[in-house]
């Protein structure tokens, strides 16, 4: 019987992964400061950014320079962002939101994920609308759901969903009420232990059984290239 992989291999293995989160959060940093400036206060989308780097424990140091680069400050690589459309085996649409310096690269990596898991990259338009961009604040269940409902309203807040498998409550909101809403949350006591503005899918399709390996195998692959910031998908898998 073959024996487990070792303590340092799995470090190594979570090193890995840790590193390549670190790369992704720095690119979407320099990306949302080049589009909207430095200032995490004035700029939305380069908050909800740092605030994702501090939560996976980025150096401070990371973080500036990354601003640093994306302002001029310091001389650094210019990224750009790209988007694909496509569906995978079943019918199953797919977004993937990318953050690249290579975009030839880029496009072949996307391309050959689809191909290999049996899907079909579309055109611009050809999947997107099936997705809206929407504001999610996540708490635990502890929280309170009707403390966490009551605040929500108070706070101008879309909508509340709790998720039956474990009590997650999600507060949703509009893109432009994304920081008006957070703020008041936090104000009123509630910090989020996860906070994005994010696509999310009006209708899930359902997944056959046979095809679920081919589904799961697209999307884990896309999320795991490096200029993939994102990836959405309107299927719905089965538990377990």
């Amino acid at each position: 019987m073959g024996r487990g992989p070792s303590i340092a291999g799995r470090k190594n293995a979570q090193d890995a992964k840790r590193g390549q989160a670190f790369t992704k959060l720095v690119r979407e940093i320099m990306v949302a400061a080049r589009a909207g400036g430095g200032d995490v206060n004035g700029n939305a989308r380069l908050r909800t950014a740092v605030d994702k780097a501090m939560a996976v424990s980025m150096p401070k140091d990371n973080i500036e320079r990354a601003i640093k680069k994306a302002t001029g400050e310091l001389e650094g690589v210019v990224y750009e962002e790209l988007h694909f459309e496509g569906y995978a085996p079943g019918g199953v649409a797919v977004l993937v939101e990318c953050v690249t310096d290579n975009r030839q690269r880029t496009i072949s990596d996307v391309r050959h994920a689809f191909q290999k898991f049996g899907g079909n990259l579309g055109t611009d338009g050809s999947v997107a609308y099936l997705f809206h961009r929407i504001g999610v604040l996540s708490y635990e269940k502890s929280a309170g759901e009707d403390r966490v409902t009551d605040a929500a309203i108070e706070a101008g807040a879309e909508d509340v969903k709790v998720w039956p498998e474990d009590g997650q409550i999600d507060v949703l909101t509009t893109p432009e009420s994304f920081e008006v809403v957070r703020a008041a949350m936090e104000k009123a006591g509630f910090k989020p232990g996860h906070a994005e503005v994010t696509m999310r899918a009006e209708l899930d399709v359902p997944v056959a059984t046979d095809q679920v390996e081919a589904v799961q195998g697209l999307l884990a692959r896309l999320e795991e290239l490096d200029d993939v910031q994102a990836v959405h998908s309107n299927a719905d898998l089965p538990a377990g």
